[in-house]
């Protein structure tokens, strides 16, 4: 099942990744998976949080341009090799993984926050490969 990415613009500068995570550590929300990619002026940034809403709420509520887009949270084992668990069933159905990175401090299995360009599709054939995915449960790690 889906779960709700957050995107963020943040101007590259020194204290903004600080202060965004300031004023969501404030409000008792946690950062569960998060992925920081920049260019020349601006940082882009993606994450899932603990509470999706009021996340995003807190972060509006300080200006900050926000965007909800629903990604997948997927397990995979974390040995060499292990992340085809989930890349090679959707290589066969020739969905696109747009982007992917992994949660904070798990253990053994690695959880995956993944970008699909056929959210659908994904599911269906993740489920049909045995592939553990979050849901609701993503948000109390």
């Amino acid at each position: 099942m889906p779960v709700k990415q957050i995107s963020v613009s943040l101007e590259n500068v020194p204290g903004k990744l600080s202060e965004m995570s300031d004023y969501l550590g404030e409000n008792g929300i946690n950062i569960i998976a998060i992925s920081v990619a920049d260019t020349a002026d601006i940082s882009a940034i993606r994450f899932v949080a603990s509470d999706p809403e009021k996340a995003t709420n807190v972060l509006k509520s300080h200006g900050y341009p926000v965007k909800i887009t629903e990604v997948l949270a997927v397990e995979a084992p974390n040995h060499p090799g292990g992340l085809n668990a989930v890349l090679k069933p959707l290589k066969e159905v020739s969905i696109n993984v747009n982007y992917l990175y992994t949660c904070l401090g798990r253990g053994e299995n690695t959880v995956l926050i993944v970008g699909v360009d056929k959210m659908e599709e994904a599911i269906q054939v993740l489920k049909k490969n045995w592939v553990h995915m979050y849901d609701e449960e993503l948000y109390k790690l």
